[in-house]
């Protein structure tokens, strides 16, 4: 398979606020709005879309038409993960997972998106030798 983009699509209540929530605090551009469905990209990463469909639309899945989106997570890799913490809480986002540095070598924190959506802000450290040692990487 030639893959030439990747793109991700969420069920929204209100498809133009959820993009909107993501211009606001993590810099991408609405590129088209037909109301029921909107697609957004990141300046910097155009090869990714991030799209929302209206929860009820005849388009999104019968299975799961007007159901609030669970069991997603959506993460983005910075270069300052303090920074963006300080920055998102700031501006008033609900943080549900607060920062935590992982052994596996994250440090990384979460906070409530659009319609149930959970985003995770996350930045590489360097692992801990000794949990690497005890799961076969060290």
């Amino acid at each position: 398979m030639q893959v030439t983009m990747v793109g991700t699509a969420y069920a929204a209540k209100d498809p133009a606020a959820a993009a909107a929530w993501f211009a606001e605090h993590f810099g991408f551009t609405v590129n088209i709005d037909l109301g029921w469905y909107v697609n957004t990209q990141h300046p910097r990463h155009p090869q990714y879309s991030l799209d929302f469909v209206r929860a009820d639309h005849e388009s999104w899945p019968k299975a799961t038409r007007g159901r609030e989106v669970v069991g997603a997570l959506l993460a983005f890799l910075v270069e300052d993960v303090d920074a963006e913490h300080r920055r998102l809480a700031s501006a008033g986002l609900e943080v549900v997972m607060d920062l935590v540095t992982e052994p596996w070598g994250q440090r990384r924190f979460q906070v409530a998106g659009p319609d149930g959506l959970l985003v995770e802000v996350l930045q590489p450290v360097a692992p801990d030798p000794e949990w690497l040692k005890a799961n076969g990487l060290g």
